[in-house]
């Protein structure tokens, strides 16, 4: 009897140590830790991992979706540059590999290489060793590619707990936690998302929308009740009808009948003052990769739910006199295209996605399937409603989807354009006068070219009752201009191991210069670097010697001369 309690005994002694070891197992498989964490797989959080990696440190990369990239791979083919000197170390890697890419006949399926053009800002010149304009899939080949090479530990489908997910102690972040309770910690932490997740948990300070001109004292920024252009010789325009409708466009659903309730997505409250800052955010929309070859083509739908009262401003504008195809259609390789806003009724959906930056996971997938729904609903009415000019639903009609692109989801990508979320309030924040070369910075971690840029961000009714948009701004920028450390920096006294390549601090309008894919990388490629040296250093990232941070920028072939 009592060597059977004695084994009993033993065997439960033996049972609980297998239990306890698989707990700890388990534990043990529900937590990493790094060097470097970068929080976003965008091209910054991709250029930012393979930098880290590149310098030797241990790097964890989480992709809250299933696919890298960003917008770099979701269908911004025709890359916004301003200016390629301005382009340099693994930005200028990826389109020179994806001119590689395209100088091999096997990656030419729809067209002969000698017959593609390409155009405007993005031709690629026959001395150039890169190339600025790819499909989606190519990029996405090019960039895995890229960071297959670099020793980087990769998470997909994780998200930030943003209720609980993060610990922090003096200032300092050390470690955040995945909805899936993955937690991961790390000496240094980057958040290259769009929308700022990580550092609105950490307490960074931020704004979301426009500031007033009064602000920073700039003159192109907060309310601009005229479309606002500035060419190439310095001349302003507030008068010009770019991306506008056309005139005497009537908002109500009666029309004549200002007692009738306005049409879907117009703004019933009154205009604010010209100048004035609001919450506001810029139009987002879908980069479409669109085809029209035959045998790749999958044609325009109309989705389910689709209601035709949406899209009545849009009639009423062809009505009125507007005979154009209301999109920009850039040619990509292959008989594909990059297809984005174009006109006044057109692929961004005006003044539905003011929550977007803020909103929950299940709020902002609930926008972007509208935002989905919108523009197939668009390009379903351009190609068949017969209140459209014949001669754009015959071009239209050409054109769809593409097959062998986004396959799970027929041909239509996963990454909606945020084109502006939340923006950080660091240590320095880049302002017009940035752009416009009236204050330079001497802690230049990259440069930017493009035009101080923001697409409308409201559909209004104006003093004579006809509807218009609110909120272009075209400024052309003369000189490529330093982007200063500090502006991805937080301040000191709110986190100092977090560094923000893209919600960088910047007012909208210089922000609207700077969020570009190919500066968004060099940013994260120097938030990895500055990150890197800090670890090294061991001292927080406000430390950091920049001339140490700037020799290794250079000798990583980043470009920071203006």
């Amino acid at each position: 009897m009592k060597k059977n309690q004695i084994l009993v005994a033993s065997l439960f002694f033996l049972l609980s140590l297998t239990i306890s070891c698989l707990e700890d197992k388990k534990a043990n498989n529900n937590s990493d830790t790094a060097q470097m964490v970068v929080y976003g797989g965008t091209s910054a959080g991709v250029s930012a991992a393979i930098q880290s990696s590149r310098m030797g440190k241990s790097v964890i990369l989480i992709v809250p979706s299933g696919r890298i990239g960003g917008l770099t791979t979701g269908g911004l083919g025709q890359t916004d540059i301003g200016k390629k000197d301005a382009i340099g170390g693994i930005a200028r890697e990826f389109y020179q590999n994806i001119r590689t890419y395209y100088d091999q006949d096997d990656n030419w399926n729809w067209q002969q290489k000698d017959d593609y053009r390409d155009g405007g800002q993005t031709k690629t010149s026959l001395t150039e060793d890169a190339m600025w304009t790819f499909e989606p899939s190519a990029a996405l080949e090019v960039l895995t590619g890229m960071l297959d090479k670099a020793d980087v530990k990769v998470y997909y489908n994780e998200k930030l707990n943003r209720k609980t997910g993060i610990k922090t102690e003096n200032k300092k972040i050390k470690s955040i936690t995945m909805h899936s309770g993955l937690e991961i910690s790390a000496s240094v932490f980057i958040d290259a998302t769009y929308e700022g997740d990580l550092m609105a948990m950490a307490g960074v300070s931020y704004t979301v929308g426009r500031e007033s001109n009064d602000t920073y004292g700039e003159n192109l920024n907060g309310v601009q009740p005229l479309d606002t252009t500035r060419s190439l010789t310095g001349q302003f325009s507030k008068n010009a009808i770019n991306h506008n409708f056309v005139a005497n466009v009537d908002p109500y659903v009666i029309e004549g009948d200002s007692s009738s309730r306005l049409l879907p997505f117009i703004d019933e409250n009154p205009l604010e003052a010209e100048g004035s800052g609001d919450n506001k955010v810029q139009a987002y929309c879908f980069r479409m990769c669109l085809t029209d070859h035959e045998m790749n083509k999958v044609p325009f739908s109309k989705p389910e739910g689709y209601d035709s009262i949406t899209y009545e401003l849009l009639l009423r504008n062809f009505e009125a006199g507007y005979n154009s195809i209301p999109w920009i259609n850039s040619a990509m390789p292959n008989r594909k295209t990059d297809t984005n806003n174009g006109g006044g009724f057109s692929t961004d959906f005006i003044g539905q996605n003011y929550e977007y930056p803020e909103a929950d996971y299940e709020t902002r997938e609930e926008i972007v399937e509208a935002h989905l729904k919108y523009q197939q609903g668009l390009m379903w009415t351009l190609a068949n409603n017969p209140r459209v000019p014949e001669s754009v639903r015959n071009e239209v009609s050409r054109w769809g989807t593409c097959k062998d692109e986004f396959i799970d989801s027929n041909g239509w990508p996963a990454q909606l354009y945020i084109r502006e979320a939340r923006r950080m309030v660091g240590s320095y924040v880049m302002t017009q006068l940035n752009c416009e070369l009236l204050e330079i910075v001497d802690d230049v971690v990259g440069l930017a070219a493009y035009g101080m840029d923001s697409h409308n961000v409201q559909r209004y009714v104006t003093e004579n009752g006809y509807v218009r948009n609110e909120g272009n701004v075209e400024a052309h920028v003369e000189y490529s201009f330093p982007i200063s450390y500090r502006s991805i920096l937080p301040k000191s006294n709110e986190c100092s191991n977090l560094l923000v390549p893209v919600c960088l601090s910047a007012s909208h309008i210089a922000f609207g210069s700077i969020r570009m894919e190919p500066v968004f990388m060099v940013l994260g490629q120097s938030a990895a670097t500055a990150g890197a040296l800090a670890i090294d250093k061991g001292i927080d990232m406000h430390e950091l010697d920049y001339n140490l941070l700037r020799e290794q920028l250079v000798k990583d072939k980043q470009r920071l001369n203006y």
